[in-house]
């Protein structure tokens, strides 16, 4: 596997997001199979793990303490706090006691001694970002975190944020079909040193081309409350499918590895943790970063899927009310 930089660490350029394993996707796989999927991708040569206090509201740090702490040495390993479940419900809270609070219940359900790369996952408005990533720094200097991270923040925010402590890595969605890092982020984490991690970068599955029938995803599934799924949005977009689809087979590769090649082609500072629930797909995934595209494909794929092509945002208004990203 091929390695990029983030912070101190050298992390595989496909790493793995670990979320649907216990949240947002609908029903999660069973405790058997997502153990299974875990310990096959550190063989495959992934050595990037993305998780989060908020997802499964500590059960998916859980699975991946239980699962990969024998082999922590062999993997960076990535958290979030600031946002988390409170009573079944999600809160942002970054506040400084809450966030260092946070650290000492992750490092328990993860069961380590240090998070190697800790994210803000969400910015707190209601707090300052240098009173958040000044918290952040406390157990850093006491060796419970190795690294800094931000989650979902405009440049200036990013910008703020590295003045108070360096940040290692800034994680948001970024795909053919989300492009906002386009704006002035991708270039703020080139200028600053930051790497820059790109979630959903199969576009949450439609650029993989399987899914033809929102009907079908589950009352739960997270997709339902996106504008870009809702039935009547989701069957314009599904016009670009077909062509990207072509652009695949063109290049004798799954259109999910054609997705993650794109993504990984924005710059060496770029990172992808693509999730899955599934052995095959994590395959096919980390096969994408052996794969080059040209100038002339890559003009094909950005002329057929962009900003202007695709229908609906990303999020609906309660959700994107929580971002700090710059907006087209």
């Amino acid at each position: 596997m091929k390695t990029r930089r983030v912070g101190p660490f050298e992390a595989s350029a496909i790493g793995l997001g670990c979320m649907n394993l216990s949240h947002a996707y609908g029903t999660p796989p069973p405790e058997e199979a997502a153990q299974a999927l875990l310990r096959e991708a550190l063989d495959l040569g992934i050595t990037f793990f993305d998780t989060a206090a908020l997802y499964g509201f500590g059960a998916n740090e859980e699975l991946v303490g239980r699962t990969l702490a024998a082999d922590r040495e062999k993997f960076v390993l990535a958290s979030k706090c600031g946002l988390h479940g409170v009573d079944g419900q999600r809160v942002v809270d970054g506040r400084p006691a809450t966030l260092k609070w946070s650290c000492e219940q992750s490092l328990k359900r993860l069961r380590t001694d240090r998070i190697d790369l800790f994210y803000l996952h969400r910015w707190d408005r209601n707090v300052p970002i240098e009173d958040s990533v000044g918290a952040l720094a406390d157990p850093v200097r006491e060796g419970k975190v190795r690294a800094i991270g931000l989650s979902e923040v405009s440049a200036a925010t990013l910008r703020r944020a590295h003045a108070v402590h360096p940040i290692a890595a800034l994680q948001t969605e970024y795909s053919l079909w989300t492009r906002n890092p386009e704006i002035a982020v991708l270039q703020a984490c080139r200028e600053l040193g930051t790497a820059f991690v790109a979630f959903s970068p199969v576009a949450r599955g439609f650029l993989g081309g399987e899914l033809r029938d929102v009907s079908t995803l589950e009352a739960k599934d997270l997709r339902r409350s996106m504008p870009r799924f809702e039935p009547a949005n989701y069957a314009v977009n599904l016009k670009l499918l077909d062509g990207y689809v072509a652009i695949a087979a063109e290049l004798q590769c799954t259109p999910a590895q054609l997705a993650l090649a794109w993504v990984l082609s924005r710059g060496e500072h770029v990172l992808a943790i693509p999730g899955t629930s599934k052995i095959a797909h994590l395959r096919d995934n980390v096969a994408a970063a052996d794969i080059g595209l040209s100038a002339s494909t890559l003009a094909r794929l950005e002329a057929l899927i962009n900003v202007r092509t695709v229908t609906g945002g990303r999020y609906d208004a309660a959700a994107q009310a929580g971002v700090d990203t710059e907006e087209f």
